[in-house]
C-alpha cells in the first residue's frame, strides 16, 4: 500500500542515504561565486539552466545566495514550498526539477526527509530567496548514488527558489467541542504534540455517509480545495479498531496538496474546516478505498481519522 502520508509522487531528491562553504570564488563564463553559472532563467521564478562545473568540486557544502528574499528565515521544523533544478557537477542536463510542473515541492526543514545538503543548505534562508547549493557526496547520495541518473560519489548542484514558508505548531490548539454522540469514535484532546487517541465504539454499525466533526475548533482561515494542508493524523479501520497509519510514529507532519489528494473522503472532510483545528473523520468505503484492499486495510473498510490541520500553504 502507498502510505497515506506519501500519496503524492515525490521527486528524486528524497532520501537515499557540515559546515557551509562561503560564496567567494573566481568567476568565469562557466563559474560564478565558485559554483556553476546559471546560463538561462536567472531570475526568481524562471526555469534555470546551469553550466557544467569546472575543475574539482568543493568538498564542503557551498551555499550561494543568488537573490535574497524579504520573507522570514526558515528554521528547523518549518515547512517550505520550493521549486528546484538539480544537475550533477560534471553534467549538462537536469536529473530532476520541479520548475514547470505546476506544483512546488514541500519540504520540512531539518526533518531528515531529504538529502542532508538540502536540510543544511535551506535552514536560515529567507522566503523569496533563490539559492544555489553545491552538495558533496557525503551530504547527497554518497557512494551508492541514485542510479541511473546519479552515479556514486557525485557532487550535486541545485538551484532552489523558496516560494513559501510556514511555521508548523506541534498540535491543533482550538476550542474543545463536545463529543456527545456515543455511536461515533472518541478522539483525544491533548495538545502536547503526542499521539492522539482514537477509540472506535464496539458493536456499532458505521455511518454510511461522511462524518467530519470538530474535536478542537481552531480560529484560522477555512481550508479551500486549492490549498496544500499541513497535517498530523492517526488513522484506524472501524471494523477492528486497529491503527493502519499514524504520523506520530515519525513525529513529522505531512503536506497534502488537496487538488492531488486521492482519497475523496479526506479531501471533502478537510475542505471548509478551520486551520488550527482537530477533526474526526469517518470515511465510508465509497469515499475511501472502496472494494480494493490497500496493504493492511481490507476491502470495503470504513476509515476513521483524528486529523490536526496545522497550517495551509
Amino acid at each position: 500500500m502507498r502510505r497515506l502520508a506519501g500519496l503524492l509522487v515525490v521527486p528524486l531528491l528524497l532520501l537515499s542515504t557540515a559546515a557551509c562553504g562561503d560564496d567567494s570564488g573566481s568567476d568565469s563564463a562557466q563559474m560564478k561565486n565558485g559554483a556553476p553559472a546559471i546560463t538561462k532563467g536567472a531570475e526568481f521564478g524562471e526555469t534555470p539552466t546551469l553550466s557544467k562545473g569546472k575543475g574539482e568540486p568543493p568538498k564542503e557544502l557551498k551555499v550561494v545566495t543568488v537573490k535574497e528574499g524579504t520573507g522570514p528565515a526558515l528554521k528547523k521544523g518549518d515547512i517550505a514550498q520550493v521549486n528546484y533544478y538539480g544537475q550533477v557537477w560534471d553534467g549538462t542536463e537536469p536529473f530532476d526539477q520541479s520548475f514547470g510542473k505546476g506544483q512546488p515541492f514541500d519540504v520540512t526543514i531539518g526533518a531528515g526527509a531529504v538529502i542532508k545538503g538540502w536540510d543544511q543548505g535551506l535552514e536560515g534562508q529567507k522566503v523569496g530567496s533563490r539559492v544555489e547549493l553545491v552538495i558533496p557526496p557525503d551530504l547527497g547520495y554518497g557512494e551508492q548514488g541514485s542510479p541511473p541518473k546519479i552515479k556514486g560519489n557525485a557532487t550535486l548542484v541545485f538551484v532552489v527558489d523558496i516560494v513559501k514558508g510556514a511555521t508548523v505548531p506541534a498540535s491543533a490548539t482550538g476550542k474543545e467541542v463536545a463529543q456527545d454522540n456515543k455511536d461515533l469514535p472518541k478522539v483525544g484532546t491533548n495538545t502536547d504534540g503526542k499521539e492522539v487517541s482514537v477509540a472506535v465504539p464496539k458493536d456499532v454499525t458505521p455511518p454510511a455517509k461522511l462524518v467530519s466533526n470538530y474535536v478542537l475548533e481552531g480560529d484560522g482561515p477555512a481550508v479551500t480545495d486549492k490549498n496544500s494542508v499541513v497535517v498530523k493524523f492517526h488513522g484506524k479501520t472501524w471494523k477492528d479498531d486497529k491503527t493502519f497509519e499514524s504520523t506520530y510514529t515519525s513525529g513529522q507532519s505531512v503536506t497534502w496538496p488537496l487538488e492531488q489528494l486521492q482519497v475523496k473522503g479526506l479531501k471533502d472532510g478537510i475542505v471548509g474546516k478551520k486551520v488550527g483545528s482537530r477533526v474526526l473523520l469517518v470515511i465510508p468505503p465509497d469515499m475511501g478505498f472502496g472494494d480494493k484492499e490497500q496493504g493492511t486495510i481490507p476491502a470495503n473498510s470504513t476509515l476513521v481519522f483524528s486529523l490536526d490541520i496545522l497550517a495551509v500553504m
